[in-house]
């Protein structure tokens, strides 16, 4: 997570990151070992965030996140209310079951070709949503089924970011280990829709939220109804980008800063 210190002024910060529990240098990597899975939940990332925070003596913090970092800093927030000075968020998600369907199923209005290749490719049963599918085959035992699942997996993730007009392919998918660790990341938390009820109540703290109005994997209208609910935040749309885009990220910078 090392590339994530540069939107913070190190003059002014204690920069704490780390790599979520199954990926980057944590031990043991999903890519080596599906069998951690049964320890990797929403719930238990929160407490690594806690042991963390109590190891470095860190009485409260900053959080801030994008795009799955942004489901899991919510949910850090409702269970530590009193730990967190603010929330700063951009391509917010929250991971629901209903926003899963989208980005995996109905996004396909926009990307038909891109999708029926990622359908085909899926070995979906009669009934099966393609979430489950690829899980199935990601978490298996066959080494070589797992990697071409999860090759389709994030050619489709590639796909559907691409209204973006500064869109550029993610490099890191040209990695066969990176795509098999974040494939098998992926499916595990939507799958399970990140192991989350819904939001009914939200953090009463403070929360900047960022969102491209091109992102239609992640459409704006789930941080308008945050925003709509959440009277402690603000939101910002930056309607000409995507998932993540330079202008996103000099707004999250500038609200880190602030």
């Amino acid at each position: 997570m090392t590339g994530y210190r540069r939107y913070f002024n190190p003059q002014r910060y204690f920069i704490v990151s780390l790599d979520q529990r199954g990926c980057g240098r944590s031990r043991p990597n999903v890519a080596d070992d599906v069998t951690s899975l049964k320890s990797n939940t929403t719930s238990i990332l929160i407490q690594d965030l806690e042991a963390l925070r109590s190891f470095l003596k860190v009485e409260k913090w900053l959080v801030a996140g994008m795009s799955w970092g942004t489901t899991l800093a919510i949910a850090y927030a409702v269970a530590h209310p009193s730990r967190v000075q603010r929330l700063v968020l951009a391509a917010v998600t929250t991971t629901t079951r209903e926003e899963v369907e989208w980005i995996t199923e109905g996004v396909r209005i926009y990307f038909p070709d891109a999708w029926h290749r990622f359908s085909a490719a899926s070995g979906a049963q009669v009934g099966e949503r393609l979430v489950d599918a690829y899980y199935r085959r990601i978490t298996s035992a066959d080494a070589d089924d797992r990697a071409r699942a999860a090759r389709s997996w994030c050619e489709w993730e590639d796909s559907h970011v691409a209204l973006d007009p500064n869109f550029v392919s993610d490099p890191r998918f040209r990695d066969p280990r990176f795509r098999l660790q974040f494939a098998t990341l992926v499916t595990h938390y939507r799958k399970h829709a990140a192991f989350l009820s819904p939001l009914t109540v939200l953090p009463r703290v403070p929360a900047t939220l960022i969102h491209g109005g091109l992102d239609v994997s992640s459409p704006s209208s789930v941080p308008r109804e945050l925003h709509a609910r959440w009277p402690e935040s603000e939101l910002f749309l930056v309607e000409d980008e995507g998932h993540v885009g330079e202008k996103m990220i000099a707004k999250f910078m500038e609200s880190i800063a602030r």
